[in-house]
């Protein structure tokens, strides 16, 4: 039962995957609200320049239609004449093309942003497969298209076909009125008639925007064990970080141990830590830290500095404060050099073989003594 939830799709993509789908030009989409942004764009723009392209269209007309008898004569003027109809006709509908493609890439851009994907362009003869179409045809995705285009159509229609009824006396008056007054109240009706269908097809747009929304992130959810292979690539494999992590520490300590034989003093607590410390008059600004380490990488440290004869003094307080307050590698911090001056002091009257008595009050601080701290 784990096994088989562990498989099913159940977790929200992750923002990788939402990054390779729009690699891959799978974003988004809905053609209703693309289709209304159109529709809306055709009808401000004949409502802005309805009468500029009415008229050019009547002179485009009344041109093509007059011609003389040197016309007629010529054979190339046939050819002159379409081409002149053509290039005049471009002029009066390129407002409403610009205007339908710049709505259409606006509706999309407000769906998905800007996305170019070389792959989507690339050929996939896979859909000419025809088993794969017939698939396709009768796929859910299929039939919830069907649905809406279904309650699309019957939704406008309806409503067009209610607007005509309820204008039904007036369009019944249009006969008996004159020619410009009935062109006029002609023009009215379709105006409402239009408003309300475009009102009808943006319930449809408000319903699907959603709804492709939804769609669209529930076709990329992903299954548990493919978010943790995810986690994996990303972020590394945990057992594989940790065993990284484990050698790092091994190697670091291998290399801090190399350190101790050529240390100056071992500090120890003596049962708990032990801390070694070196110093060079002409090289050094103050003593540094170059090993410690607690209870078994203490006694380790301690057997050591004993084969290499290294000093071992017991200061349990700057041992503390040293094992608690100093890494390896750092040079001692100014409070503490007194305490380690009297070390040093001690270990260099044992070179002398002075035979010294080893300090009984060790100036360390007691603010970085860890145990004169009590908890709260």
């Amino acid at each position: 039962m784990a096994e088989d939830s562990d498989l099913e799709k159940t977790e929200s993509a992750s923002g990788r995957k939402l990054g390779q789908a729009r690699e891959e030009g799978n974003v988004p989409r809905s053609r209703e609200l693309a289709s209304l942004a159109v529709l809306l764009m055709s009808a401000g723009v004949i409502s802005s320049l309805g009468l500029f392209m009415f008229q050019g269209l009547h002179r485009l007309m009344q041109n093509g239609m007059r011609f003389g008898p040197a016309d007629v004569a010529d054979p190339s003027m046939m050819g002159r004449a379409l081409t002149q109809a053509g290039l005049e006709g471009l002029v009066l509908y390129l407002p409403l093309a610009l205007g339908v493609v710049i709505a259409a890439v606006a509706a999309n851009l407000m769906m998905s942003g800007w996305v170019f994907s070389p792959q989507s362009l690339a050929a996939d003869f896979s859909k000419l497969n025809p088993l794969a179409g017939l698939g396709r045809m009768f796929s859910r995705q299929s039939l919830v298209e069907l649905f809406k285009a279904l309650l699309k159509g019957g939704l406008i229609a309806g409503v067009a076909g209610w607007m005509v009824w309820h204008q039904r006396e007036g369009i019944l008056l249009l006969a008996a009125e004159p020619l410009e007054a009935a062109a006029g109240h002609f023009a009215q009706i379709i105006l409402f008639t239009f408003l309300a269908a475009t009102a009808a097809f943006a319930l449809v747009v408000a319903l699907d925007v959603p709804f492709q929304l939804w769609n669209y992130h529930h076709s990329l959810r992903m299954t548990k064990e493919e978010v943790r292979q995810e986690a994996k690539e990303t972020e590394g494999d945990p057992q594989v970080k940790a065993r990284i992590r484990s050698l790092q520490r091994e190697t670091a300590r291998r290399r801090m141990m190399q350190a101790v034989p050529k240390a100056d003093v071992v500090v120890t607590n003596p049962m708990h830590f032990a801390v070694a410390l070196k110093y060079e008059e002409n090289a050094m600004a103050s003593p540094l830290v170059v090993a410690k380490g607690s209870q078994l990488v203490a006694e380790r440290i301690k057997e050591l500095a004993r084969e290499h004869r290294v000093p071992v003094v017991e200061a349990p307080p700057l041992a503390r404060a040293l094992h608690r307050h100093v890494e390896v590698g750092e040079a001692i911090p100014a409070t503490l050099f007194t305490a380690v001056a009297q070390v040093l002091a001690y270990v260099y009257q044992l070179q002398r073989q002075m035979q010294p008595t080893p300090p009984a009050d060790w100036q360390v601080p007691a603010d970085l003594d860890p145990a004169n701290r009590r908890p709260s």
